[in-house]
């Protein structure tokens, strides 16, 4: 039997106090739109699939307390499609009571970004908003947790509950904020608490600010200073297969570049723990330089994959691979470690290596699946918020 629908709501206007996750909230015409990167990171850069990647709340959550039993969210999403690939699942809200899973649901409506890779073309086709519904709530004082879709850039227009909203007071957990690619961003994971820093998250007993920005790990000055300027008691940088990715710079660029980030990044936080990772591996490119491509072949045949567009006999005039910059990452965090006790490195097949690709191979040669999204937050979790990690500590 369905849940009774309430016949008079509270409206709670949609104010930062109630949003974690983001650094912006964007005002609307009809609501806000939560950004990932600053108004000023934003204005220093025009290119579509950053503006795509940070306008995706991945991370980005409404929390507050109430003694509600049923919630309303108005929202305006937008999807993105591929001609000629399958059709990609419809975002997921997943909702938290006192931190635990209570709750699913998705959208209807919104705005459609269709994208042909073949042509490098898209195109934006405007819809209506959609309203999502929680009820059968428990009727107590409560914390509530609404993560939003991390695959799709949605504008929130209105909450609505049968009883009042307030903020969550500061329960003193530690923040962690976190910077990498499409698969921090969580490509293919399953719902927004799967993403892999989620899940480590909250295996670690932290809050998170999720920066993984896909296809925009690129080493940027702009988001190096967003980092710089964002308070958080943990930080984590996983560099590497988005340079490889677009075949961005070579190995003279990139040491200086990861020093530039470095040092801008401790100039806001000269004391506070910090992780960089290596890549996971990512076979097609561990010697082979790119760019990366889609297969067209494969997208004619329903299915989305990529290949390596480059020579492996490049390296030598210094394109970058994912073994080459492992190795960059490596000698770097060690000089540095010697001024610097609080920074650290991990190699990103620590989290994802040959033993798992041959169980849980790369579905499209770049991205991991559900499962292995798990595996890989199961095992950061315990690799840097463990006894011995760099992370170690309270998780009150």
């Amino acid at each position: 039997m369905a849940e009774p629908v309430p016949t008079r709501w509270t409206t709670t206007p949609l104010t930062a106090d109630l949003v974690r996750g983001a650094l912006d909230l964007e005002r609307t015409e009809r609501g806000v739109l939560p950004h990932r990167l600053p108004a000023r990171a934003r204005a220093q850069c025009a290119d579509e699939q950053l503006a795509t990647a940070e306008s995706q709340p991945s991370g980005v959550r409404l929390v507050f307390r109430t003694s509600a039993t049923a919630v309303e969210l108005d929202t305006l999403r937008t999807k993105r499609t591929y001609v000629g690939a399958p059709p990609r699942p419809d975002g997921v809200y997943d909702l938290l009571v006192d931190g635990r899973p209570a709750g699913r649901a998705t959208a209807t409506g919104g705005n459609t970004l269709t994208i042909d890779m073949a042509r490098g073309t898209a195109e934006h086709r405007p819809g209506p908003p959609g309203t999502l519904r929680f009820t059968g709530l428990p009727d107590r004082a409560k914390d509530v947790e609404i993560w939003l879709p991390h695959n799709e850039t949605t504008e929130l227009l209105a909450l609505r509950t049968d009883a009042p909203v307030e903020p969550v007071p500061d329960r003193g957990r530690r923040v962690w904020l976190h910077h990498g690619s499409s698969i921090s961003h969580g490509s293919d994971a399953a719902n927004p608490t799967a993403v892999w820093p989620a899940l480590a998250a909250r295996l670690g007993g932290v809050e998170l600010i999720n920066l993984g920005l896909s296809g925009s790990a690129l080493l940027d000055p702009f988001t190096a200073r967003a980092i710089r300027d964002t308070p958080a008691d943990l930080i984590s940088l996983k560099i590497g297969i988005n340079l490889v990715n677009l075949d961005l710079m070579r190995l003279r660029a990139f040491g200086p570049a990861v020093h530039g980030f470095l040092d801008t990044v401790r100039e806001g936080h000269p004391d506070t723990p910090l992780l960089v990772v290596s890549p996971i591996l990512c076979p097609i490119h561990e010697d082979t330089p790119g760019p990366s491509a889609p297969d067209l072949g494969g997208l004619g045949a329903g299915r989305l994959r990529f290949v390596a567009m480059g020579d492996p006999a490049e390296r030598a005039s210094g394109k970058l691979t994912l073994g080459v910059i492992r190795e960059e990452l490596s000698r770097i965090v060690r000089e540095r470690s010697a001024d610097d006790p609080h920074l650290h490195h991990l190699d990103g097949r620590d989290l994802y290596g040959e033993s798992d690709h041959a169980e849980l191979p790369l579905p499209d040669q770049l991205h991991p699946d559900a499962a292995t999204h798990r595996r890989i937050g199961e095992r950061f979790a315990a690799l840097a918020f463990g006894e011995e990690g760099p992370f170690a500590g309270s998780t009150t």
